[in-house]
């Protein structure tokens, strides 16, 4: 029997299940078992999330309608359904946010010995000290500005918290006159938002916002006025970048010319503190030429990202997640010599849990080896003070052949990925910005190195950036070999990146826009026949967004034809599991813990002979059509059972698990037992243990390997 699977009831809209992803992000806000740091620390992370949404998607949607653009997506809406849906959703996901912090968060804080106060609240120490702290570091940077005849209404950058007020002169002597004057005063970014007040009480912290201050002195800035009235605002804009790059002859300054223009792009979000004058509201929608439903009114602090920094502050230990410090696999250590290493096996790190250590000396022991001959890496997202980056410098500085593709498009990091292309130029590396029109997400590395028996390539490939600092945040592979299939293939992926040559065949890499799209087509329908010939049938996959229309189709048939598919998806899911005589044999899961889910697995039964496959793709039209990926096989049987046990651990997780229902919700698993272990914590305490029992038996070979 022929179905048609592309009935939209089978289908979740993908925007709509992004903001499902975050509510679950908000779910951990208000999750009493997270400790109280870590759920303030959640709410942050759902109002950044929220932010780059606007400015992306809703954005992206908006630009649709205004171009007339009406073709309904997958699940049947068009880019006017979605927006409609996703206002009338958003509003109801803000009001949450501020229940959260207003009836939760702050007075559990506050309860707890960290005090969020507005200014009526202070002390009068307090406010002396504040008075002080104003005029010695705060007014020499605020610039005021009055609205009026000469002076038209500023630019409010993207993203900035603002206040604006009602003026009078008090020289008009008349303070109820019906017309004000107009200023605005931008809080500055370049100062802490949140002002630590002096300690009075042994374990308690005070602490007060910027705009709060800046706010309360207003008189200050506008001297012989009286204000009548005053309130914080904040703008969301249009971010998306549009770039030519067939046209751009210079690519690199083709971004920075659009990354000055994202400050003034269409205002899509106004957000304002409720309470403020309907005068002031009205003046500012009007400046703004923003729809009705994408104003904000907040009840609470503007910008709930303020949370991250009161995060940091010491002397809350008790009330946040018992640290963890990644530990060394004893495999490939960072503190021996790195090819050595990889010459006796592969190796497989699996972070944070993991160090990243092996990855930096990789890097770094390469730029100082006198044997080596050249480096080839992809970079999509460093650190701002890049260990890798230091290393290529210096690599190049030491006359090896350093090539470095980095990524100009990355989104919100393309001016910190401008600096750092420009520095490697200058220190002699040959940068490369990619293909035209595709973002370059592959992670891979190359290192040649000249041996006793010829020319040797080490590979190191991964689901994650090279970025020593989210490595300590987001759950990742990586494995190094040097096994020549792979090297050669490695070769071939520089070759293609900087010039135009592409092999006849490759060994073990899978590449997008390539083939890869076809070649998790054919492993799926693989496990379909398998399954109508009677054989066992298994697909699990890992990553983080799913919405390829003709690979949810392929699951969609093979769940028909008998076939077992888990599926473990951090956020965008668009397939609906559960569905009768549709996806019955497929379940859909999300998980959401203390590290970022990010790695990319894929597994397949193969008849018995059980395939697996990591990478950098997600299985996304962008990621399967518009990017440079690669996806690469686990093939040593070790390394193929530690990936094995990540998914296995991550589907019998019974507490940060939501289950995806038929009709689109996320439900907690059923027989959740409120003591039972989360993954992350087993895969903590296992990589503590096999560093400690593992650490201690030291073989002769290890010792040849130590670095002199």
């Amino acid at each position: 029997m022929t179905r048609d699977f592309s009935d939209p009831d089978n289908y979740m809209n993908r925007e709509i299940s992004w903001l499902a992803f975050n509510q679950r992000v908000l779910g951990e806000a208000r999750d009493r078992r997270n400790p109280l740091f870590e759920r303030m620390k959640f709410l942050s992370i759902s109002a950044s999330n929220l932010d780059e949404f606007f400015m992306v998607r809703i954005a992206s949607l908006q630009d649709m309608v205004e171009a007339g653009y009406d073709k309904p997506d997958i699940s049947g809406m068009t880019p006017a359904d979605q927006l409609e849906a996703l206002f009338r959703k958003t509003h109801r996901f803000c009001r949450k946010q501020y229940e959260v912090y207003n009836d939760s968060l702050h007075p559990e804080l506050k309860e707890q010995g960290l005090h969020i106060v507005t200014y009526r609240e202070l002390r009068k120490k307090e406010e002396k000290f504040l008075e002080k702290y104003f005029y010695k570091n705060i007014y020499p940077v605020l610039t005021p500005m009055a609205i009026d005849s000469s002076r038209p209404f500023p630019l409010i950058k993207n993203d900035t918290l603002n206040i604006a007020a009602l003026i009078s002169n008090r020289a008009n002597g008349d303070p109820t006159q019906k017309e004000h004057d107009i200023a605005t005063v931008q809080v500055p970014s370049v100062l802490d938002r949140v002002i630590r007040l002096p300690k009075q009480e042994k374990k308690r912290r005070r602490v007060i916002l910027l705009e709060q201050v800046i706010e309360h002195f207003l008189d200050v800035l506008f001297l012989n006025h009286e204000i009548i009235s005053s309130g914080c605002y904040r703008v969301v804009r249009n971010a998306d970048l549009s770039i030519d790059e067939e046209e751009a002859s210079d690519l690199l300054k083709e971004i920075e010319k659009q990354l000055k223009l994202r400050q003034r792009g269409q205002v899509i979000k106004f957000e304002y503190s409720r309470g403020m004058d309907r005068k002031l509201v009205k003046y500012l929608k009007k400046q703004f030429n923003v729809r009705e439903e994408a104003v904000y009114p907040c009840r609470g602090p503007l910008d709930l990202t303020f949370l991250a920094k009161c995060y940091g502050i010491k002397g809350f230990k008790r009330l946040k997640a018992e640290p963890y410090t990644p530990q060394i696999n004893p495999q490939i250590r960072a503190d021996r010599d790195i090819f050595a290493q990889i010459r006796q096996g592969d190796s497989l790190l699996h972070h944070p849990y993991e160090s990243f250590d092996p990855v930096v000396a990789f890097i770094r022991q390469a730029s100082e080896d006198k044997d080596v001959l050249a480096i080839k890496q992809a970079l999509y997202r460093v650190s701002g003070h890049s260990p890798i980056i230091a290393a290529l410098e210096r690599a190049a500085e030491n006359g090896k052949q350093v090539t470095v593709l980095v990524e100009l498009k990355a989104r919100f990091d393309e001016e910190n990925n401008i600096n750092w292309a420009r520095r490697l130029e200058e220190a002699g590396v040959h940068v490369i910005y990619g293909l035209p029109g595709l973002k370059t997400h592959c992670k891979i590395a190359l290192v040649v190195r000249r041996e006793g028996d010829g020319i040797k390539r080490y590979v190191h490939l991964g689901t994650g950036n090279y970025n020593d600092t989210t490595a300590r945040q987001y759950t990742d592979l990586g494995m190094f070999t040097c096994r020549e299939e792979v090297g050669e293939d490695a070769t071939a992926v520089f070759n293609m990146l900087s010039g135009y040559s592409e092999p006849g065949h490759w060994n073990q890499l899978i590449l997008a826009p390539g083939w890869m799209k076809d070649r998790f087509l054919t492993l799926i329908r693989r496990e379909k026949e398998n399954a109508q010939a009677g054989k066992p049938a298994r697909i699990i996959a890992k990553c983080n967004a799913l919405c390829e229309p003709d690979i949810m189709e392929a699951l969609y048939e093979a769940s028909c034809a008998g076939v077992r598919i888990d599926l473990i998806i951090r956020g965008i899911c668009c397939l609906l599991p559960g569905r009768e005589g549709i996806s019955e044999n497929i379940c859909v899961r999300s998980i959401l813990g203390n590290y970022l889910e990010h790695a990319r697995i894929f597994y397949f039964l193969a008849g018995g002979a059980e395939e697996v496959y990591l990478g950098s793709a997600d299985w996304m039209p962008r990621n399967l059509s518009r990017r440079v990926e690669i996806i690469f096989p686990v093939t040593e049987g070790t390394l193929k059972k530690k990936v094995c046990h990540i998914l296995d651990l991550q589907l019998a997780d019974r507490r940060k698990a939501r289950i995806l229902q038929a009709d689109g919700h996320y439900k907690r698993p059923e027989k959740r037992r409120e003591d039972s272990p989360e993954a992350q914590e087993i895969f903590c305490r296992e990589a503590i243990i096999n560093s400690l029992v593992t650490g201690k038996n030291k073989t002769e070979n290890d010792q040849e390997g130590e670095m002199v």
